[in-house]
């Protein structure tokens, strides 16, 4: 079209009144007639001539315009995309997004600035690079590590995608568009695992690939959740019948009756242990509450339960014994809550460092200590 276009009438104009108004149409005029492919060699290095003096023209409206305009165009000169990149965010952000000239290094050295901002518009990039992508989480945010888990253009190793689940695992703007790729390699898959939403979880053990061992568990935990959730609304007979079911078709793991005093569900551990032990539960349940040191102990490895475990079992009865825990859903968070703070106290007192409160990622770590003393 006629009007964007330069012409004879723009330059004049651009003489006879160098407002910055008139600096900026001229400035667009110019990028869009740049990407003509009837451009001769002469008019083209003229033109590129006229960009190098825009870019440094004080106006940052002039600026913009040149950016807007000529972020898509690939022919443009590799100084001019990189004046424009290290411009001001207004002027800057179009071309990381969008220009083709920009090499991996500019974009890196860039990253390395450290503005979010410009970091995220790398990370919206259509194709972002390898090395683009490791230095894009290595020096950004969560946010910026999100936006980059949610381009499908990114290119995340193995590596990279490991150090964002180091860095931003436990943040659920990463988690989402981390497990939602198209592909994660298992090691990726097993570190998230234990630190995601029940619903992502699932998602990903529907749609990537894990362990086989651990596949299995996550299945096993699930219904051990939903199990313990049925036991804590039932009566002391129906949990009792549970228990013996369970225990008939082998489903009374040690996993489930640790879980179950983890999560507050008292009544599943004491008829679990009775029925372990052939301990009566009158007996079982003065034994577990034994304010003394051996009672406990004594009814848990009769009931042959792993000592690994032990720790947990003994955090959970103690913060029974201090609280006022009647089993209603506020009071079943805070028990949990001070349960694992708790568990984590006394495994740091033997020298084993966790890195997660998450229960399931605990109950894991406790099922691979070796036994206690």
């Amino acid at each position: 079209m006629a009007d964007t276009q330069l012409t004879t009438e723009d330059v004049r104009r651009l003489l006879q009144e160098p407002s910055a108004g008139v600096r900026a149409e001229t400035a667009g005029k110019l990028a869009r007639q740049f990407d003509d492919r009837n451009l001769s060699e002469t008019e083209r290095r003229i033109a590129e001539d006229i960009f190098r003096l825009m870019v440094k023209d004080a106006e940052v409206r002039v600026r913009e315009a040149l950016s807007e305009n000529l972020k898509g165009n690939p022919m443009v000169p590799h100084d001019v995309a990189v004046a424009l990149a290290r411009d001001v965010g207004s002027v800057a952000l179009p071309v990381l997004e969008f220009s083709d000239v920009l090499t991996p290094a500019d974009l890196i050295d860039i990253v390395r600035i450290k503005d979010p901002e410009r970091q995220k518009a790398v990370a919206r990039r259509r194709v972002v690079q390898s090395d683009v992508a490791d230095a894009l989480v290595e020096d950004g945010g969560a946010d910026v590590a999100a936006t980059l888990a949610a381009n499908p253009g990114a290119d995340l190793p193995e590596t990279t995608m490991l150090k964002m689940v180091e860095k931003f695992g436990d943040d659920e703007r990463v988690q989402s568009p981390l497990v939602n790729r198209s592909y994660l390699p298992v090691t990726v898959s097993e570190r998230l695992v234990h630190r995601v939403s029940e619903a992502l979880r699932d998602h990903l053990l529907r749609n990537h690939e894990l362990p086989s061992d651990l596949a299995a568990d996550l299945v096993l935990q699930s219904r051990e959740r939903a199990t313990i959730t049925l036991s804590s609304e039932s009566s002391e007979d129906e949990v009792d019948r549970l228990v013996r079911q369970m225990a008939e078709h082998d489903r009374l793991t040690p996993s489930i009756i640790v879980r179950a005093i983890c999560m507050g569900d008292l009544k599943f551990f004491e008829y679990s242990m009775a029925l372990k032990s052939g301990v009566p539960i009158v007996n079982t349940r003065e034994l577990i509450h034994d304010s003394g040191v051996l009672g406990l102990k004594g009814i848990y490895e009769r009931a042959g339960l792993p000592m690994t475990m032990f720790p947990a079992v003994r955090a959970a009865i103690d913060v029974v014994a201090e609280a006022d825990y009647d089993g209603e859903s506020n009071d079943r968070e805070r028990y949990q809550r001070r349960v694992l703070e708790r568990v984590l106290t006394q495994y740091d007192d033997l020298g084993v460092q966790f890195e997660s409160a998450d229960l399931e990622y605990l109950l894991g770590k406790m099922d691979k200590l070796a036994p206690l003393a």
